[in-house]
Formats: structure tokens, C-alpha cells, sequence
């Protein structure tokens, strides 16, 4: 029993000892960010949930307060059916997120110009498996919206204040 303790807590101390530590954001260019994305965007709320565990970015009440704004401007879903039986019934399916968003700093200065994620992934259907195949969409919806702010919050990890442009407005 203790020699089972004892080889199980070595890995731990290892990797206590090598400084490991869990992935974080790193090196984004600004210290406040304003969100400026509905309310129900999953994308927008995975994001918050990034920038609030990594704690070198603080998240301001209004644009004016925050050093660079992240619009998500158009956030939209589909579903379409991609091929059928030759009965006529459905087999499979596309669903897809389309994501439009944009990066500007304090006075009008642009960052990044509106940028469109459009991601899409493919799954089988049949009616026999209707509540399991309910939950491959939301599980494949789910891994659209990580991958979509995952992709935002590297491009934000990518900008910095020679990448800034002005916008005329």
C-alpha cells in the first residue's frame, strides 16, 4: 500500500518540481478589454471565462474605460441537410457556425478588421437514435464555439500597437 502511494505521488512531484504549471493566456497586448457581444453568445461567454482565469486581461464596463473592444458582430448557427436515403429520409446533416468579429482600440484605431470564422462540421442521422443524435449536435455546436474563441483569443494574443491602423470615422 504505501509503495503504491509512494509511485503514484512521484509523477506529481516531478512535475511540481519542473515548474509545470496549466495552460494560460499569455502575452495579450492590452490589460483591459471591452466585450461587445450578446448576451446568449456562447462564444462570447467562453471567451469571458478564458480572459477571467488568466488574470492579465481585466474586463471593463464600457468601451471607453478599455484599451482595445472585441465586437462579435454577427454570430449565426445553421443546420442543413447534406444527404439523403433513397427513401427520402435524412442521413446526415452539416451543422455550421458562422462568426463574424472585429478588434479596435482607443480612438478608432483599428487592430484587426471584421474577421468571418466560419466553421462547419458533418454527422450521421437516423431517427432510431433521435436523443443521441440530439447530443452530438449540441457536443459538435459545443466544440464550434471553443474552437471559434479559442481562434479570437490568438488572434488577440497576435496583435500588437504596430498592427494598429487608422480608421476613418
Amino acid at each position: 500500500m504505501n509503495r503504491r502511494l509512494f509511485l503514484a505521488l512521484i509523477p506529481a512531484a516531478l512535475a511540481a518540481g519542473c515548474g509545470f504549471q496549466l495552460r494560460r493566456l499569455e502575452g495579450m497586448p492590452f490589460s483591459t478589454l471591452y466585450l461587445d457581444a450578446p448576451k446568449a453568445s456562447p462564444v462570447a461567454q467562453r471567451i469571458l471565462a478564458a480572459l477571467k482565469a488568466s488574470r492579465s486581461t481585466r474586463l471593463v464596463a464600457s468601451a471607453s474605460e478599455a484599451e482595445a473592444v472585441l465586437k462579435i458582430e454577427k454570430e449565426d448557427r445553421a443546420k442543413a441537410i447534406l444527404s439523403l436515403s433513397g427513401a427520402g429520409r435524412v442521413i446526415e446533416y452539416r451543422v455550421s457556425l458562422n462568426l463574424v468579429y472585429s478588434i479596435s482600440g482607443k480612438d478608432k484605431r483599428v487592430l484587426a478588421e471584421p474577421e468571418t470564422i466560419d466553421l462547419s462540421r458533418d454527422m450521421t442521422y437516423s431517427d432510431t437514435d433521435l436523443l443521441a443524435k440530439n447530443a452530438e449536435e449540441k457536443l459538435l455546436y459545443s466544440d464550434m464555439d471553443d474552437n471559434a474563441a479559442l481562434r479570437i483569443i490568438r488572434r488577440m494574443q497576435a496583435l500588437n500597437s504596430a498592427t494598429a491602423v487608422e480608421h476613418p470615422g
